[in-house]
């Protein structure tokens, strides 16, 4: 299955995503982590990505569609994938789709994440993160044993920049101008499905199984 996990920011999309490539063996595949990964290799890619980021401009479409072109064709991703911030916009998406069917293959299931921005502001604006090994605590849900420390390996915990609220609001301005009309696009396909992402991460993980079926 080629899925494509929807949502805002904090909704908890990585944590499932985690959790499918225990359960099911699919990779996750997140376009932040193949630029990276493109840029320290030194791909033909990587470089063409590296010389726009170091302008602090936008990646383009075309580099990341070759970037994930590049490494769903690797072993690990014949069975299936997961696509974790990606699309972001409708021509990413109808490039993503363009792209697949070149190979004979699509876009099986899209899963929307929803929740509502206040509980989101909320999530985000209370995780502390460890610069140190990138564990994350919740100053009301998940707090750390020792205040300010990390639980695993005892370095300082942060509050990072994009987690505060005045800075979460321009994310979910930037998420619902551009990424909620992917969810439409998908949905017009007849592949989406929605489930309640304000729920415990058990129950999340039991709605996303029921959606996959």
């Amino acid at each position: 299955m080629i899925l494509v996990l929807l949502g805002p920011p904090g909704s908890g999309k990585g944590t499932q995503a985690k959790k499918l490539v225990t359960d099911r063996k699919w990779p996750q595949l997140s376009t932040g982590d193949m630029l990276r990964g493109a840029i320290s290799r030194g791909t033909q890619l990587g470089l063409e990505a590296k010389s726009f980021m170091d302008k602090g401009a936008l990646v383009p479409d075309e580099v990341v569609i070759g970037l994930i072109r590049e490494r769903t064709q690797e072993s690990d991703c014949q069975q299936g994938f997961i696509l974790d911030g990606f699309p972001r916009t409708v021509p990413q998406a109808q490039a993503l789709d363009k792209m697949l069917s070149e190979r004979g293959k699509q876009v099986d299931r899209t899963v929307l994440f929803e929740i509502d921005d206040s509980e989101l502001v909320s999530r985000l604006s209370g995780r502390r993160t460890c610069g140190n090994c990138g564990a994350m605590f919740h100053v009301e849900t998940a707090r750390p044993k020792t205040e300010g420390k990390c639980d695993q390996c005892g370095h300082p915990l942060t509050h990072r920049d994009d987690d505060r609220p005045e800075v979460i609001q321009k994310r979910l301005s930037v998420y619902h101008q551009q990424t909620a009309p992917v969810a439409e696009y998908y949905r017009s396909t007849g592949k989406l499905r929605s489930i309640d992402a304000s729920t415990s991460p058990t129950e999340v993980a039991h709605a996303l199984q029921d959606a996959l079926k």
